[in-house]
Parts: structure tokens; C-alpha cells; sequence
């Protein structure tokens, strides 16, 4: 079994070489292949012993806490960088200078940490074991599963450890972004070969928080990824891109809301968003204000709560947004009560809520990649409009209680976003309509489709997050004051920068890594695929 390199923070104050396993009720760890019964603590299991109940365990932790689901590092990873720069929420706490684009430290290094000390070892647990011990069904759901949660890694930081992740050294190399995702296509290629040839099975059973174990959604899911990941890259290598989201499609990708993925919640692994709505520190965006009034969009009353305050502004509707970036000096304690929280669903359960499934991704996001593919020519089984509105149906069938007449009016509507009605004099976001115009340049149509997608995937802001920064829409507000030496307030935060442990414990490949970016480690330096000219 390989180990990982321990960071030498507050965080980790044992030093050493291990992966580690977590179950439902503790930590169950074993620090190398060599250990043998007198250096094995009793409350310990080595991998030999390990059954598949156990194995089985391990992976839904590597689900649940890969996707952050444990509230304060959600609150860390999520809530303090991507929801904030898809511009889902902002912030109404005074302390959170991440809002005016200000990367504390402490909350990224934490972001790197968590993942490589919690998540990531328990996977290549997972992978290690299914591949010594053959289990090749297994081994290939696991590694489906690696290449969503790493592509979530690197579109934050771009380099990243990850071939040479758990080589048991003491300086662990980064992989370029660039190698990275093209690394993704390859074991995308053999894990969908595995679950092809094993179709109708399953592996892992009720331990499989996503899919209860079902080899055909675990394909479809898989072939879905690619799609997204070959829309990603889209900007810097549109053969790749094309070639591999062609291939996605036609091997089969989600086409209904029962394909969509989610990570089972329950009493003792709840949703993030349950715990920390409680901490009242985040509130509705302006833009999301700006879209969902003035398309009158069925969603709003599913996403946000009305606020406390009833009607801010004056426009005969109670859902308020906030404009992110407001100075410390310029949020007093009423701003919980005058601007909306999330929707109900979100809520702790004394307040209402229903601990819903994590997101993973939805059918209606895969209906917008589809609809960009069919945008630039490539072969996506339907043509842009099609596909477009047959994402906004896919969305308003899955998170509203919109009738089939309402979501058609919908598609059809020429409806435009509004002005906030701020202080700030906020104009409407953009001018374009829900219903989709015939006719148009190609970057309006890629304008209608991004908006409407930034819509569907509230809240799975890292993805949000990810897609402005590629195609720079929807087109966001400037936030109100930039902290940030190398940020302007209309500028985009473009990545989080490589964090302290790592230039401590790991320095030496840290400096590489920060090579690969041309020597320019900060938060407007570009990713490799953050390309589309300008």
C-alpha cells in the first residue's frame, strides 16, 4: 500500500507515511506494506484483512467527503471561494474578505489539506486494494470516481499532485494541468471498456452512495464526464475537445433526471448547506436577483427563501440579492433579515428543511454541453435550440413544480433580467431573453446557453464557477471593492494559489509546479484551459 506525504501543520500533528481508511464510526489506518503484528496497533486493520463490507465503506467516504460534504470543510472549500465567484451568493458577514477577492491562507491551505489528508487517501485505498486484489468491476467505478473529484482539484489550484500522489517521498512532484486532463480521457477509456463489458451489473451494492452500485449509470455517468471535461478544454485544444465529447455522446451519456447523480445525505452525513445556513453568513447575489426576477423563473421560490424583510426595492417581489464585494464598513448586522437565504430544502430540519442529495451532476447540464457542441459543429445528436430548451425543461422538471404549460411559456418567454434595485443602481445583468434567438451571433446563442446552464447547476458553484471562467459568461457584476493587488473589481478571480504547507513541507516541487504556470502563482493567473480570446 502506498502513503502520501503528511503536511506539517496544526492540522496533521503525526508524521508519516500512511493512507487512511474511514468507516462510519472511526479511522482505521495502516501505515505501510511492511507493518506486521508488532508494530500494528490493536485498534488497527491492515489492508489484508480489509473485506468488502470495509472496502465498500471506504468508497462512500471518498464520495461523501471528496465532495466536501463534512459542513466546515464545505464551508472552507466551497462556501469561501467557488459559491462567492460564480457569484451564487455573497457574503453578509464582515469577516470574509474572500468576497472582495482576498485569498486568506489559512481557509485554502485548509482546502488543499483536507482533500489530500482526507478524501484522496481514502480512494487510493480503494484503488490500491481493487486492483492487488482483482477486482476489476470495482476498480474501474473507483476510477470513474478519481477523475471527478481531481478535476475538481485542479480546476481550482491547475497543477496538481497526481500520478505521483502516495509515492511515499518526501517531496511529492505536480502534474501539469494540461497532463492531468488528458490523463483523464486515457482512464476514462479503460474504466468505460470495464463497465461496457459488464453491463447490467454492480459493484459495491448500498455502499455506492451515487448509484447503489449500477454498472449502467456509473457508464453513463462516466461517458457525461468526459462530455464536460472535453467542453473544458474546448478553448485550448478543440480537436481533443471535439473528438472526445463526439465519442462521449455516442457511447451514450444522461438524457433523463433518472440519470442524474447525487451523494446519498442522511441523518449523520448531512448536506452541507443544512449546517451552515445556520451560520448566517451568506446570502442571495444580485445576479442571481437580476436573472431569476426578471425571467420570472419558477426556480426562485426552490433556490432562495423570501427575505425576512419582505420587499427591498420596491419591485413587488420579496426575493433580494446582495452585490458581492461590499466593504467590511459597509455591513451592518440587518443584512441577514433584508437579503434572501437559500430555499427551504437547504434549511437545518428546524427550520424545514429536507437534508436533500448533494449534486453531482444533473441530466440539464449535460443538454447545455450538448447544445455548445451543436453551436460549433459537432455531431451532439440534435441541433442548439433543441438542446438548449431541452435543458431548461430537464432543470424545471427537476427543481420546480412548474406544469408542462408553465415551462413551455418559459422556454418561449422574451422576458429579460431586471435592474436590482440596489443602492449600488445594479443595471439588469445582461439583455438577453430565456427564449432562444434564431438567427443570432454564435456568442449570443453561447450567452443564452451558459446563462440558462449557471441556472440549472445552482448550487454546484465549482462547476459554475469553472464554466464563467471558461466561457466568461453569465455575464456577472463587477464586485463592489477589490482587496486584491492583482485583481481589479471587474477582473475575474481565476484560481487559488498554491498554499503555505505546501511551499513549507513540499517546497521544492512546489517552486516547479509554480514553474509550469510561468512563474506566476496568484489568483489571475490563468488556468491551462482558461483560453478563449478575448
Amino acid at each position: 500500500m502506498r502513503g502520501f506525504l503528511m503536511y506539517s501543520n496544526k492540522y496533521f500533528s503525526r508524521i508519516c507515511l500512511l493512507v487512511m481508511l474511514f468507516v462510519t464510526l472511526g479511522l482505521i489506518s495502516s501505515c505501510t506494506d511492511d507493518f506486521d503484528e508488532l508494530n500494528t496497533p490493536s485498534d488497527e486493520i491492515v489492508a489484508s484483512n480489509v473485506d468488502a463490507s470495509l472496502l465498500g465503506q471506504a468508497f462512500a467516504q471518498s464520495q461523501y467527503r471528496g465532495m466536501k460534504g463534512l459542513d466546515w470543510q464545505f464551508q472552507i472549500t466551497e462556501a469561501l471561494f467557488a459559491d462567492l465567484y460564480a457569484q451564487y451568493f455573497a457574503t453578509t458577514a464582515a469577516n470574509f474578505d474572500s468576497d472582495q477577492y482576498i485569498e486568506v491562507g489559512r481557509w485554502s491551505d485548509l482546502a488543499w489539506s483536507t482533500f489530500y489528508g482526507d478524501a484522496a487517501p481514502q480512494l487510493d485505498f480503494v484503488l490500491d486494494f481493487t486492483e492487488r486484489e482483482g477486482l476489476t468491476l470495482q476498480n474501474a467505478i473507483a476510477e470513474v470516481w478519481k477523475v471527478q473529484l481531481y478535476h475538481r482539484v485542479t480546476d481550482y489550484w491547475g497543477p496538481i499532485i497526481y500520478s505521483e500522489f502516495g509515492n511515499g517521498e518526501t517531496s511529492v512532484p505536480y502534474d501539469s494541468q494540461e497532463s492531468v486532463y488528458k490523463d483523464f480521457f486515457t482512464t476514462l477509456d479503460e474504466a468505460v471498456e470495464v463497465l461496457k463489458n459488464n453491463a447490467g451489473g454492480n459493484a459495491f451494492g448500498s455502499n455506492d452512495i451515487v448509484f447503489g452500485g449500477s454498472v449502467d449509470k456509473w457508464l453513463r455517468f462516466a461517458n457525461s464526464l468526459r462530455l464536460r471535461l472535453a467542453m473544458r478544454i474546448r478553448y485550448v485544444e478543440s480537436d481533443l475537445a471535439k473528438s472526445e465529447a463526439e465519442k462521449a455522446f455516442n457511447d451514450g451519456v444522461m438524457m433523463s433526471n433518472a440519470d442524474n447523480a447525487y451523494v446519498l445525505t442522511t441523518p449523520n452525513s448531512r448536506n452541507p448547506y443544512t449546517v451552515i445556513t445556520d451560520w448566517g453568513e451568506f446570502r442571495m447575489s444580485s445576479a442571481m436577483e437580476s436573472l431569476l426576477d426578471g425571467y420570472e423563473d419558477p426556480r426562485i421560490d426552490k433556490y432562495f427563501s423570501p427575505a425576512v424583510d419582505g420587499d427591498d426595492d420596491g419591485d413587488g417581489r420579496s426575493w433580494e440579492g446582495m452585490r458581492n464585494g461590499i466593504p467590511r464598513t459597509e455591513k451592518p448586522g440587518n443584512l441577514n433579515s433584508r437579503y434572501s437565504d437559500m430555499g427551504v430544502n437547504w434549511l437545518n430540519d428546524n427550520r424545514g428543511g429536507t437534508n436533500p442529495p448533494m449534486e453531482v451532476m444533473e441530466a440539464s447540464e449535460i443538454y447545455f454541453l450538448r447544445a455548445e457542441g451543436a453551436l460549433i459543429g459537432w455531431e451532439m445528436g440534435g441541433t442548439a435550440q433543441e438542446l438548449y430548451e431541452e435543458g431548461i425543461r430537464m432543470s424545471l422538471q427537476q427543481n420546480s413544480g412548474a406544469s408542462t404549460a408553465d415551462i413551455n411559456n418559459y422556454i418561449s418567454s422574451t422576458n429579460t433580467p431586471t435592474a436590482p434595485g440596489d443602492q449600488w443602481n445594479s443595471p439588469p445583468l445582461t439583455d438577453i431573453p430565456v427564449a432562444w434567438e434564431a438567427g443570432a451571433s454564435l456568442e449570443r446563442n453561447l450567452e443564452q446557453i451558459i446563462t440558462q446552464k449557471w441556472i440549472a447547476l445552482y448550487p454546484n458553484s465549482r462547476e459554475a464557477w469553472a464554466e464563467y471562467r471558461r466561457t466568461r459568461y453569465p455575464k456577472l457584476y463587477p464586485i463592489i471593492e477589490s482587496l486584491n493587488p492583482e485583481l481589479a473589481e471587474n477582473d475575474i478571480f481565476s484560481r487559488i494559489s498554491f498554499v503555505d504547507g505546501e511551499y513549507s513541507d513540499n517546497e521544492a516541487a512546489t517552486i516547479e509546479a509554480r514553474n509550469l504556470l510561468n512563474g506566476s502563482d496568484n489568483n489571475a493567473t490563468k488556468l491551462w484551459w482558461d483560453a478563449k480570446p478575448n
